[in-house]
């Protein structure tokens, strides 16, 4: 076993290493300032340049030869797996290109940030250009000749494809589709929130929905960002949200779906502490919690009555008359062109039309010049109105100024987990209503966590979600879901 305890060893202080790492992102997003971007660049360079090198390292090669497998217990197994798919993934990627994406990614983000601000794609074009060069060179080295696309897929969501997906969103987009269209036309449409809801008041909020969900503010904490994001893992998960003066909704659904991350994280089980196991164990996953938690818990019937009565109580009448009115405003379908921001029936359509570019843009079929209009036209075909400036369309988004090319499929794929969970959390907890009506979501989390969360790597993203469930996923319980709900709403 002493192969096996060495492998172990150097996994953990690789996992310590890229904690640090991640913590270095975070500091960017939220701390930071302005002016340190090049040099950040430079250290997270820095950084990557040390962890590929372990992950690389000859000694991994011959741990792994050298364990006896049939000696290991299930868990020894799962981290096996782990570690040598790690090792073969990494060894194909040169470390000069490694260091080099986290350099330019890194430096990216700032760009990004400042184009964005100021309405300017063509400021941010030489920068994307760069990003986008060396994500098709690191697609190819991982691809090894195979499909470029589902070898980036395959960072955020193993064994995924870009055929299997497919399939699964087109099964999605006409009952989608069909649902938006009856919803736009009905004649009942629910009230919008009309006001100024004051930051503090929305913060205030925010940390008790985020320790109503059960966030353990001992492991955790809150700040502000641009963009939304969870980050860390084990006794350290850091979430961010976001305030909008006259959409508090943004900041307290924002929350909600943060510590869904970050439940995950913290909830698994401690003994796989800075091991491959001891993180969420893919990202469609990881979104499968952070979307049951923030959709079908905290914009139920019963958990938007609590909600509205918290309102009620620190911004005093904000326009909307009881309970029943407050559940339709709080999922009121609407035009928008922000995927962040939109509703549940919009929401996975925001998703594929990313999933359709991004693929175009690594297989080069778009250029990074002509993403504006790819996207404005798509955008226009899909929700039936024109995009008004890039900071609505294709600057939107952090993740391809950041290398994430591959993650946008998870969040529909989350979603389709999250309705399969839901069915089965229903049948498990048929009195799951009367503790959210209260505030109270420890039955649901707690059946999340015992189901599913605790067991981190422990097996593939596939086999957690259909031993939680009780059947192999598909998008049936999710469609099923999203027709009930919302034609009780608008009374189709």
């Amino acid at each position: 076993m002493k192969a096996f305890e060495d492998l172990m060893a150097h996994q953990r202080e690789t996992q310590a290493l890229a904690q640090v790492a991640g913590r270095l992102s975070w500091d960017q997003e939220t701390m930071m300032p302005r002016g340190a971007a090049n040099q950040r660049g430079e250290e997270m360079a820095a950084m990557e340049a040390v962890l590929h090198a372990r992950r690389v390292d000859p000694r991994v090669g011959d741990w792994l030869a050298s364990v006896d497998e049939a000696a290991l217990d299930e868990v020894g197994r799962a981290q096996l797996r782990h570690i040598r798919r790690s090792f073969d993934r990494t060894s194909k990627v040169p470390a000069r290109l490694a260091a080099e994406l986290a350099r330019v990614t890194s430096v990216s983000q700032g760009v990004w940030a400042e184009a964005r601000a100021n309405e300017d794609f063509e400021a941010f074009l030489p920068t994307f250009e760069q990003v986008i060069s060396l994500k098709r060179e690191e697609a190819s080295a991982l691809a090894d000749g195979g499909d470029p696309y589902d070898a980036l897929l395959d960072d955020y969501e193993p064994e995924a494809t870009a055929a299997m997906l497919d399939e699964m969103f087109g099964a999605l987009r006409p009952r989608l589709v069909d649902l938006r269209d009856k919803i736009l036309g009905a004649d009942h449409q629910p009230i919008s929130v009309d006001g100024t809801f004051p930051e503090d008041g929305q913060l205030r909020i925010s940390r008790e929905l985020a320790q109503a969900f059960g966030y353990d503010f001992a492991r955790g904490r809150i700040d502000k960002a641009v963009h939304p994001f969870s980050s860390g893992s084990g006794h350290d998960v850091r979430i961010t949200t976001r305030t909008a003066a006259q959409d508090p909704f943004n900041c307290f659904y924002s929350t909600i779906h943060e510590v869904g991350h970050a439940a995950y994280e913290q909830g698994i089980d401690p003994a796989y502490l800075l091991t491959p196991l001891g993180q969420g164990v893919s990202m469609g996953v990881h979104e499968s919690q952070s979307r049951i938690y923030e959709n079908q818990l905290g914009r139920s019937r019963a958990f938007t009555g609590f909600l509205y009565g918290r309102m009620r109580d620190v911004f005093g009448d904000f326009g909307v008359p009881d309970q029943d009115a407050f559940y339709g405003t709080v999922n009121r379908v609407h035009q928008g062109y922000i995927r962040t921001e939109a509703d549940e029936v919009q929401y996975n359509l925001h998703i594929l039309l990313r999933f359709d570019l991004e693929r175009e843009i690594i297989a080069g079929s778009i250029a990074p010049k002509d993403l504006p209009e790819a996207w404005n036209a798509r955008f226009e075909s899909d929700f039936g109105f024109k995009v008004d400036k890039p900071s609505n369309g294709c600057l939107q988004d952090v993740h391809w100024p950041v290398g994430l090319f591959g993650y946008f499929a998870t969040y529909t794929l989350g979603n389709v987990y999250a309705g399969c969970l839901y069915e089965a959390l229903r049948k498990a907890v048929p009195s799951l209503d009367e503790g959210l009506a209260k505030g109270d979501t420890s039955a649901a989390t707690g059946w999340l966590r015992d189901n599913l969360q605790r067991h981190g790597g422990l097996m593939t993203p596939r086999e957690v979600v259909a031993q939680a469930c009780g059947r192999d996923p598909d998008e049936g319980p999710l469609l099923d879901y999203l027709e009930a709900k919302f034609s009780e709403i608008y009374r189709l």
